[in-house]
């Protein structure tokens, strides 16, 4: 086996495992069996701490960023075997260097991603509480409707008051508790005294 067929081996291996990786988490494909180390390199192999909030950890040494490796080491020590003129030490330092890079940019873009999506909060996701506003009035012992914000988003829901009373359309109200579908609410005068 030469040099450029070792070069070859890896940067095909790279690129089909990154092929198979992406249509995995693209499509859906499951494996028939599952894949995983005997041991947890992956987990204390080093990284970033904190990277994420609330002190996750992302790990350097992982599928992704392997596969990025082993695909440019390959591409790029194949490359310069074949058409270039280098000792061999010159094109297994070069593509080590460009492996490492890639694997680089990939691991920062993996962390990018996971600074991207805030930790979800059970209380920003909580109804019970919530400030809304009549949008249809609500007739005595009646329903009607009401939109409030939850999560970042506006929503709207059936409403009927707490005590029976009639509820005019554009009143500042406050969730006591939703039964379904029915948000049920009581005047926000009336909860802050």
């Amino acid at each position: 086996m030469t040099w450029s067929d070792f070069y070859l081996f890896c940067f095909i291996m790279g690129f089909a495992l990154s092929v198979l990786s992406f249509f995995a988490g693209a499509v859906h494909i499951h494996l028939p069996f599952r894949m995983h180390l005997p041991f947890h390199l992956a987990h204390h192999g080093g990284g970033v701490r904190g990277a994420i909030r609330g002190g996750g950890h992302a790990s350097w040494f992982n599928a992704s960023t392997a596969m990025a490796f082993l695909a440019w080491f390959g591409g790029s020590g194949y490359l310069l075997t074949r058409h270039a003129r280098l000792v061999a030490l010159a094109s297994l330092a070069i593509s080590t260097v460009a492996g490492l890079i890639a694997g680089g940019v990939v691991f920062k873009f993996m962390v990018k991603l996971m600074h991207s999506d805030p930790p979800l909060k059970s209380e920003d996701y909580r109804i019970e509480g919530s400030v809304g506003t009549i949008s249809m009035p609500i007739r005595e012992n009646g329903t009607g409707e009401i939109i409030f914000s939850l999560g970042g988003a506006r929503r709207c829901a059936g409403a009927r008051c707490e005590d029976g009373k009639p509820l005019e359309k554009g009143a500042e109200v406050v969730i006591e508790r939703y039964e379904k579908g029915i948000a049920f609410v009581k005047r926000w005068e009336e909860f802050t005294k």
